[in-house]
């Protein structure tokens, strides 16, 4: 806004002057017109044309004797407070703009991304779904039975946790390539946090899922913004460590037991002795097969290009692709074959996971209490807990597993989004709807896998729909094979993990972080010690830490540009470029750094405020120490290119200060600075 008396000057003039009042409008409470204008301080800005011919728009000092002016250009709206009564009264029709604006097509279609896909949905798109989905149901039915046994729970819940989520998604998620199930991690947390009570289990899965829930509804899927490329990759690291350690048991055919990783060696190295050679022939085998049956998708026979081969290469290549993909599957058919040759004829040399329960589990609320269980010599093996026992037993992990879970989700959906934008607070809703429906049916906590993602993708599916064979399959699992399932022996379990968590281990990592900045190896390297040493709540926490504390150092220690100037008569100053804003833990470092400088050099010192683009209460005060440092020992110290914001918080503390924002300017105050002191 500017008056109409500060029109430019006649064309001949090569410069105009513009005076701009700063201005602030107040608003009455109960009328929607501008009751009150008042006019404050004016602002000054010089503008450069793209003709090479230079505009000041030039405003009075504020301080007559006191070259520049303080101040700033901006437009100020203040409302009056609003009385009790009124407030109340504006509830309602706040809530009416929330519900429309919730109840709007586009949030509908956004929330619901079914709707979105689904009227498009073509044959081939059901083709591609009905051959991924089958595929990954190969893998998920031997991952879950194996994940269960990382979870402390019986084989069975596995299986529980691995149809209802797959439909759920279907209707709500964001990415084709999810298929949601039991993980790895979610079951190593599940054991930490449970101990093996399956009750605990699925309450943590029912709470869980309505933590993401509430998380994606308030929009917090931002807070994994807080988990560094570094410290996620040290936790995987270290977690895929624990998990390898948790199934070397199983693998020996011993007995062991721990939560961290050296518990669980100490316990291992115990027990080593019992060693079943069955177990430990078995195991080993099989994870020298599973090894070499991850390469078959990388053999090719015939011209690398698909189109150019002939028909038999290509069923030759898709058979060879189909047997590493499901390699998994293989091994738990043919090893539970073996078993079941040696149990009938009445030799055990393997360790079986013993009996399934038939049938599909029976769809009830999750338990909020653990009952106590007696045993027929009247021993109490269980005790009882009440809900509020059960909370406590979970403890943090209520917030640690749904952080994961979407860490893990969101790992998948980037890595196949192929540049699109991930949707990370859908994401969020979608595992937490599925986790709560999983939790009416005995699962426990689950999302994404990025090894079954993968799988997904190569498969060709293209929608969410190719979930639903892969829950089907279960499903006939549960119905017809659970009898099936006593002979599988348990070091086939344990190698099937090992085999595929051992790539989980990110080493590959290290070399280009090195490269790149050698500090990001402190949090990787701190993450993945302490979730070895800690329990895996503390470990995460000690790298976010350790990340915060750098942010934090960084924000104190700003970097500062010194330059050496001469204006165009001769004068030399000292131009000082701070880059980042100046806050509390910053400033006293920036007073003491400037004032270093202005005593080594004892010449004017400009500070250029660019980079500055916020200030606080504390800077204000430190600076105006800083001001009064420089007028103690009469050297000059002016301010460049403060932004208005700066200014106002400046203004605020009452500082006496010079700012320009035109070279000629300061030059000119830094001559007529020189001119006094020479006749001084």
């Amino acid at each position: 806004m500017a008056n109409s008396n500060d029109s430019p000057e006649p064309a001949t003039s090569s410069t105009f002057s513009l005076s701009i009042p700063r201005i602030e409008i107040r608003r009455s409470s109960s009328d929607t017109h501008l009751d009150k204008v008042q006019i404050k301080s004016a602002s000054v800005y010089n503008i450069h044309g793209l003709s090479g011919s230079q505009h000041s728009l030039s405003v009075p000092p504020i301080h007559k004797d006191v070259v520049g002016y303080r101040g700033s250009n901006e437009f100020i709206l203040t409302d009056d407070k609003q009385s009790m009564m009124d407030q109340i009264k504006s509830i309602g029709p706040w809530m009416r703009r929330k519900c429309k604006n919730v109840c709007r097509r586009k949030i509908l279609y956004k929330r619901v991304p079914v709707l979105n896909w689904l009227p498009k949905y073509t044959m081939d798109d059901a083709v591609g779904d009905l051959v991924a989905g089958i595929t990954v149901g190969l893998t998920v039915i031997p991952q879950a039975l194996a994940y269960s046994s990382i979870a402390g729970l019986p084989a069975a819940y596995g299986l529980y946790g691995s149809f209802v989520g797959c439909f759920v998604y279907i209707l709500l998620g964001s990415c084709k390539d999810v298929p949601m199930g039991p993980t790895a991690i979610a079951s190593l947390l599940t054991f930490q946090a449970c101990d093996g009570v399956w009750q605990r289990a699925v309450l943590l899965c029912f709470l869980s899922g309505l933590i993401e829930l509430l998380m994606g509804l308030f929009g917090l899927g931002f807070l994994i913004d807080f988990v560094s490329g570094p410290v996620s990759s040290g936790f995987t690291s270290a977690v895929s460590l624990i998990i390898l350690s948790s199934q070397v048991k199983d693998l020996l055919g011993i007995v062991a037991k721990g939560n961290t990783f050296i518990e669980q060696w100490s316990s291992i190295i115990d027990d080593i002795h019992n060693t079943q050679l069955g177990d430990a022939l078995m195991g080993f085998i099989c994870i020298i097969v599973l090894l070499l049956m991850r390469l078959l998708p990388r053999i090719k026979v015939g011209p690398p290009e698909e189109t150019d081969q002939s028909v038999v290469q290509r069923i030759i290549n898709k058979s060879l692709w189909l047997i590493g993909t499901a390699r998994n599957a293989i091994i738990v058919i043919v090893c539970g074959g073996i078993g079941a040759a040696f149990y009938e004829n009445g030799k055990q040399p393997f360790r079986m996971i013993g009996d399934v329960p038939s049938g599909l589990p029976s769809v009830q609320a999750p338990p909020f209490s653990v009952p106590e269980v007696v045993d027929g010599n009247g021993t109490v093996t269980q005790e009882y807990e009440s809900f509020g026992d059960m909370l406590g037993n979970l403890g943090s992990m209520l917030i640690v597993i749904p952080l994961i879970a979407l860490l893990e989700n969101i790992a998948i959906c980037k890595a196949f989004a192929d540049g699109k934008p991930v949707d990370a607070t859908q994401e969020l809703i979608a595992i937490g709807v599925s986790n709560i429906a999983n939790s009416f049916v005995q699962g426990y906590p689950g999302t994404g896998a990025l090894s079954r993602g993968a799988v997904n993708n190569a498969s060709g599916v293209r929608t969410p729909f190719g979930g639903l064979y892969t829950g089907l399959l279960v499903i006939f699992a549960l119905l017809f094979f659970t009898p099936y399932f006593f002979y599988i022996p348990r070091a086939a379990l344990a190698a099937i993990i090992i085999a595929a968590v051992i790539f989980m281990i990110e080493v590959r990592v290290v070399k280009p972080m090195w490269r790149s900045k050698k500090t990001d190896l402190i949090p990787g390297v701190a993450t993945f010690v302490a979730c070895l040493a800690l329990p895996l709540e503390y470990g995460i926490l000690v790298g976010i830490g350790l990340n915060i504390l750098f942010i934090l150092y960084h924000a104190a220690r700003p970097k500062i540009h010194m330059d050496q100037a001469v204006t165009p008569c001769g004068v030399k100053y000292l131009m000082l470029t701070p880059d980042r804003c100046l806050i509390f833990p910053s400033v006293d470092y920036v007073r003491n750094l400037i004032n270093k400088h202005g005593l080594k050099n004892q010449i004017p010192v400009v500070i250029d405020c660019t980079h500055i683009y916020g200030a606080d209460f504390t800077a204000a005060q430190v600076i105006d120490t800083l001001i009064k440092d420089f007028k103690s020992r009469n050297q000059l110290l002016l301010f460049l290119n403060l932004k208005p914001s700066v200014g106002n918080v400046f203004e605020g503390a009452d500082l006496e200060y010079r700012v320009f924002y035109d070279f000629e300017q300061l030059d000119k105050a830094i001559r007529e600075c020189r001119r006094k002191s020479i006749q001084a």
